[in-house]
């Protein structure tokens, strides 16, 4: 998936002038092809990320598409006060591409997984929040991004996750992927395809299941979920993030708001942090958010 947007980007930086890259001292072999493109627009800063994140306005306020690149923790956790003031506050053309999202850099533990920061972006007025689920979002979403000119955080995964979304992309529109009447499972980022093996565990036993991609979580599909309250339809979300502030809070925000009871679940993270360290998928097992875990929490 990192491939997926450091290609897809280079390709878009031949039509577009304005668009560079800066990266604190991260990207190498993801973003070799840009750099070698277009070496007057690729800017590596060092370990300096706040300091990367006001350059990146200070570009924007020039007229140029900076795109920031690193790993969450990174580029979301360190650079909050400079997101919120330079960014968000100055409604400035900054892009931001937060890279391992959730457990994906497992083994290296709870200081490089990033699991919070949706709730964090999330609360910051201006911010577009988008999570694609699967290459072709990913393609489709850097390509919408470079288009408009509101600061955007893109949250995406390591590796790839092949093509489960076949639909057009529109940013703040859900993805029907599967149509379905009994229970609607809406996924975000990493968890589409865990969603996706569920939704076909829950068709062998004979319901129907409808499958949703939020690949936007901000702002949030209002009218989609509404869509489904009113068919009494039962709503379980799922990401690789805190249930705190993430996807389900602001599902959970719309059913609220809607003044109508449905069945709702978050399948999540608790209010935790991870203390065990290993691959993503050994992690993902723990706090099960594998097919097996999901299983046994919506049974």
């Amino acid at each position: 998936m990192r491939m997926v947007f450091a290609d897809t980007l280079a390709k878009l930086a031949e039509q577009d002038e304005r668009i560079c890259i800066i990266t604190p001292d991260m990207g190498y072999g993801i973003l070799d092809k840009f750099q070698e493109k277009f070496p007057d627009r690729y800017f590596n800063l060092g370990i300096t990320e706040q300091n990367c994140m006001s350059v990146a306005s200070g570009m924007a306020l020039n007229g140029l598409k900076p795109y920031v690149y690193s790993i969450i923790p990174f580029v979301v956790h360190r650079c909050l006060e400079q997101i919120r003031v330079d960014v968000s506050y100055m409604n400035t053309d900054v892009k931001i591409i937060g890279v391992g999202s959730g457990f994906e850099y497992g083994a290296a533990g709870a200081t490089h997984h990033g699991t919070e920061d949706i709730s964090m972006i999330r609360a910051l007025p201006n911010m577009t929040i988008c999570a694609p689920g699967d290459n072709y979002e990913m393609e489709e979403i850097t390509k919408l991004t470079a288009k408009i000119s509101s600061p955007t955080y893109i949250r995406i995964g390591r590796h790839n996750h092949g093509i489960l979304n076949h639909n057009k992309i529109e940013i703040g529109k859900a993805s029907l992927l599967e149509k379905g009447k009994d229970i609607a499972l809406i996924a975000t980022g990493n968890m589409l395809p865990v969603a996706y093996d569920y939704a076909q565990e829950l068709r062998k036993e004979g319901l129907s299941p409808a499958l949703i991609s939020m690949h936007t979580i901000k702002p949030i599909d209002k009218e989609f979920i509404l869509g489904l309250i009113d068919n009494n339809c039962k709503i379980y979300t799922f990401e690789e993030h805190t249930i705190i502030g993430g996807l389900g809070s602001a599902v959970a925000e719309v059913i609220a708001e809607s003044g109508k009871g449905i069945e709702f679940k978050r399948i999540g993270i608790n209010d935790e942090y991870s203390h065990v360290v290993g691959s993503a998928q050994y992690i993902r097992e723990q706090f099960k958010l594998d097919l097996k875990g999901v299983c046994e929490q919506c049974c």
